[in-house]
């Protein structure tokens, strides 16, 4: 019978092997990592360097150098607000002041700029987890906020 941390190690193996072991799919492999367990654990690194004959430190390097990427499972919910020019343009500055002070029941989330969603045309934009918010709104971003805690 499989261990906890080998049977981890097996799902990171399977993730790496579904990429071909390519060290150009490096990225790729980091989010599909991250979408499976909400974050990279340091101890993935290794599995993931063995599999595409890197060094811990370049896995490292990558992961650290793009903020998207967690060591840790974040503590609160994470809501991107866009700062790109067209959101800007819409109120994206003044919705993050505005959603920022806004009471969430006691429930701690935390707001990340970020400088592109590729929703112009719904500014502004803004993300929770995997689901992008068009035309987005103090209320709108308490409302999926409240959806994904169910």
């Amino acid at each position: 019978m499989k261990s906890a941390g080998e049977a981890a190690d097996h799902i990171i193996s399977a993730i790496c092997d579904a990429h071909d072991n390519n060290p150009a799919a490096l990225i790729e492999i980091l989010h599909d990592v991250q979408g499976q367990k909400g974050h990279v654990p340091d101890g993935d690194l290794v599995v993931i360097a063995m599999a595409l004959n890197l060094s811990r430190a370049e896995i490292f390097g990558t992961m650290s150098f793009y903020p998207d990427f967690h060591a840790q499972p974040p503590e609160a919910p994470v809501v991107k607000i866009c700062r790109g020019e067209a959101c800007q343009a819409m109120g994206a500055l003044e919705l993050a002041d505005k959603f920022a002070a806004a009471p969430m029941a006691g429930e701690p989330v935390e707001v990340e700029p970020v400088y592109c969603l590729g929703n112009c045309a719904l500014a502004p934009a803004a993300m929770i987890g995997d689901t992008l918010i068009g035309r987005a709104d103090v209320a709108r971003l308490q409302s999926v906020l409240a959806d994904l805690k169910k």
